[in-house]
């Protein structure tokens, strides 16, 4: 890919200036040939896949559908893949259900091999709804080659944003912002927690949270983040806490570590989380 996103340095400063240049930059990169070659390769095949296993068997399509939900990693772990699949979503012993990351119970769902008799694949929208996604994770990816705390950033606002309109409990909302590394990332920096943070009681670090939220926002609930001042706010306070303690942690390395990390099989049990949805 030919694109090369421009962020200079780092901290809030750098923040606002990709802001500032979002449309241009997204337009430049929604340019490139690479990814242009990628989409209409989705766009002209999605429509004869049916089944998890014609999915798996084309490695440039599952491609493009695994990033499109964070999840590039898993590309080797077929079997892996075939299982979330098929298993589909309403049982609720299906895979997706019993991990705590729940990216995967939205590819899952999102492909409906497992739960309907015809796939998601067949509705006239559905490349577009993947496309749209595999490209916001795309431009973040790049975002993130030149300053992994500036990916963080933008997952944590797409994030944050989809979790506070979620049909959740209170509760609920957290544990899954939890159960998201990156966003756990820039909850715990931006919170001034401690990395020790995440060995924590759940329950502990739920009310920590609560308590953290109320008194930095002014209410304990994920859903007051769906104001973009407030979520603004957020992130502001994670990258220049971020940049304070650059000097001693090499932020952005850890950032890309937790955005690369592709199964998370810690931290949140379903059985915890199952208590507030």
């Amino acid at each position: 890919m030919s694109f090369a996103p421009v962020v200079p340095s780092g901290g809030y400063g750098a923040w606002s200036l990709l802001n500032r240049t979002m449309a241009a930059q997204k337009k430049a990169f929604a340019a490139d040939p690479a990814l242009q070659r990628d989409e209409a390769y989705f766009r002209d095949r999605i429509g004869q896949i049916s089944t998890a296993e014609d999915l798996i068997a084309d490695r440039r399509l599952l491609s493009v559908a695994l990033t499109a939900y964070g999840l590039e990693g898993d590309i080797k772990n077929k079997a892996f893949l075939k299982k979330i699949l098929t298993d589909g979503t309403f049982d609720p012993s299906a895979l997706g259900n019993r991990l705590a990351d729940k990216r995967y119970l939205e590819f899952s769902a999102a492909f409906g091999f497992g739960d309907f008799p015809v796939p998601n694949t067949q509705r006239s929208d559905f490349a577009d709804k993947i496309l749209t996604a595999y490209q916001t994770r795309k431009f973040e990816a790049a975002v993130g080659s030149a300053n992994g705390d500036m990916r963080l950033a933008l997952n944590a606002r797409r994030e944050l944003g989809a979790i506070a309109v979620k049909t959740l409990s209170p509760d609920g909302k957290w544990f899954t912002a939890l159960g998201s590394p990156p966003l756990r990332s820039v909850l715990q920096t931006a919170f001034g927690l401690p990395s020790s943070f995440a060995g924590a009681d759940i329950d502990k670090q739920l009310a920590v949270l609560k308590t953290r939220a109320e008194s930095l926002f002014g209410s304990p609930d994920v859903s007051q983040f769906k104001d973009p001042e407030k979520a603004e706010k957020l992130i502001r306070l994670f990258l220049v806490r971020s940049q304070a303690q650059s000097g001693v942690i090499n932020t952005n390395s850890t950032a890309l570590s937790l955005l690369d990390r592709s199964r998370q099989r810690e931290g949140l049990s379903p059985a915890v989380l199952s208590r507030y949805v």
